[in-house]
């Protein structure tokens, strides 16, 4: 909603305003397209050049992205911390070898079975199981501080990959002013080959050069540059399960208790998306 509403505000600020200053939208509406292809295609392509196909693939879905928000939300955040907890149970009850077929098969494990969203989530499911297979290992003489050092690390390397989609966004914006200049230019040039035409005609091929400088700083700081930033938010944000999952493992890891390790998950989540403590205390004693 609040994407849509700043992109009408800026819009309407921009045409708006030139239209209350008296200014004639028939010039903008018909040279805009041209324009348009010249610096989106341009900045596209240049993408293309400067970036594996993955991480252009994910900087144009993150635009959707600024659409949708981020993926988890309170409930999903509760279901993890339940996930994770359930799976701790086992180990706890059973002893650390009971885990070996949730984490070595996740796909037909009953627990990883109750949440299919979190399970289809290959990160996750990848965050939750290579720890605990080192537990199983190790046989319980696993080295917590060792664990939290290998999952800090692992964290730190997701999000700098998932970072990498809007800084693509981002050197696409800082491209579109000076490929706007390249289309005013372009513009100017077929100016010059109509040089003995009289002035209005002259005036209006002008003004539609100009559209060109406009339109590549208007898509810009207007719009993609708006875009990397709203995505970076929202990469920070879906980090935060990873840093769930690390903060649980570990604390049981070092022994600590059930309330320790459910405070731990909560404190890594953003307090419009951070279930209660009795929330998730209930929902684990009721599993």
């Amino acid at each position: 909603m609040f994407f849509f509403i700043g992109l009408a505000v800026v819009f309407g600020a921009v045409l708006g305003g030139y239209v209350l200053a008296g200014g004639k939208m028939a010039p903008i509406i018909k040279a805009a397209p041209f324009e348009f292809i010249i610096i989106a295609g341009a900045a596209i392509g240049a993408s293309l050049v400067g970036n594996s196909f993955d991480i252009f693939k994910a900087a144009m879905g993150g635009i959707g992205k600024c659409i949708s928000g981020p993926k988890w939300k309170q409930e999903d955040y509760l279901n993890l911390i339940v996930l994770v907890g359930k799976l701790l149970a086992v180990m706890k009850k059973e002893g650390v070898v009971a885990l070996e077929a949730h984490v070595e098969n996740p796909d037909s494990s009953p627990i990883f079975g109750e949440f299919p969203k979190l399970a289809k989530d290959h990160g996750i499911v990848q965050m939750i199981c290579d720890p605990l297979r080192l537990a199983i290992i190790s046989q319980g003489n696993l080295d917590a501080d060792a664990v939290d050092d290998i999952m800090k690390t692992a964290i730190k390397l997701h999000h700098h990959e998932a970072m990498r989609a809007p800084a693509a966004l981002t050197t696409m914006a800082g491209s579109m002013p000076a490929l706007g200049i390249v289309a005013c230019v372009l513009g100017v040039v077929k100016t010059m080959g109509a040089i003995d035409q009289p002035p209005a005609v002259l005036g209006a091929l002008i003004g539609a050069a100009l559209v060109g400088t406009m339109l590549g700083v208007f898509l810009s700081y207007g719009m993609f540059e708006p875009f990397a930033g709203r995505l970076g938010q929202i990469v920070d944000e879906e980090s935060q399960v990873y840093n769930v999952i690390h903060q649980m493992l570990v604390a049981q890891f070092k022994g600590h208790p059930q309330p320790v390790v459910i405070e731990a998950a909560r404190a890594c989540i953003s307090h419009h998306n951070q279930p209660s403590f009795s929330e998730v205390f209930d929902s684990l004693r009721g599993g």
